[in-house]
């Protein structure tokens, strides 16, 4: 996933390498869960995140890179295996009550701190401790990924979860009422980011 220095450092740092995420081979999705009392009959809806970008400026020192991720709310598309009526109320309610994309076009992570282990060759776990903005509302957020740095390529995978209402969400209902969202999405990443000169 993309980083960036903090320019403001009171000391000297190392030269940053900058990587560029590749979207077309980065995966992004979020996995809703249904409740309410006829959740055994219905769907836990994936969401592919179909456009998103960012930028990783990474330093010698691992633990003064940081990252931005940009995401288009309009891009999140459903891709459960369910029937096309379903997918399409589904979609409808995310993007008009939950999301409000028109309203809030962007989801953006802001990293400005992370913690890493180096656990081989070129490979790392690390705690990206930054801020994500989502429905308007800007919350702290700790995502713990595994990094592998391969010449040119950075790869970053990892998951975590967020409650909707931390980010002011309704919880919706739809199916007629009969299938409710609970407040907890999660989230999965596998990224990967080319270096740029």
């Amino acid at each position: 996933m993309p980083q960036m220095i903090n320019m403001t450092e009171p000391y000297p740092q190392s030269v940053a390498v900058r990587y560029v995420i590749d979207s077309r081979v980065s995966r992004f999705t979020v996995q809703a869960f249904a409740g309410g009392l006829f959740s055994a009959l219905g769907h836990n809806p994936v969401i592919a995140i179909t456009e998103f970008s960012g930028e990783a400026q990474i330093p010698e020192d691992l633990d003064q890179a940081s990252l931005v991720v940009t995401i288009d709310a309009s891009s999140l598309k459903v891709v459960s295996d369910m029937n096309d009526k379903d997918r399409t109320e589904i979609a409808r309610v995310m993007h008009e009550r939950v999301l409000e994309s028109a309203g809030y076009p962007q989801i953006v992570y802001n990293c400005s701190h992370v913690s890493a282990s180096k656990t081989g060759e070129g490979q790392y776990w690390i705690a990206l401790n930054g801020d994500l903005t989502l429905h308007g509302v800007t919350r702290g957020l700790s995502v713990p990924a595994r990094v592998a740095l391969n010449g040119d390529t950075l790869k970053v995978s990892g998951t975590f979860s967020i409650l909707q209402s931390n980010y002011e969400i309704e919880l919706v209902s739809v199916a007629g009422g009969t299938l409710k969202v609970k407040d907890e999405l999660k989230c999965s990443f596998d990224v990967v980011a080319r270096r740029q000169e």
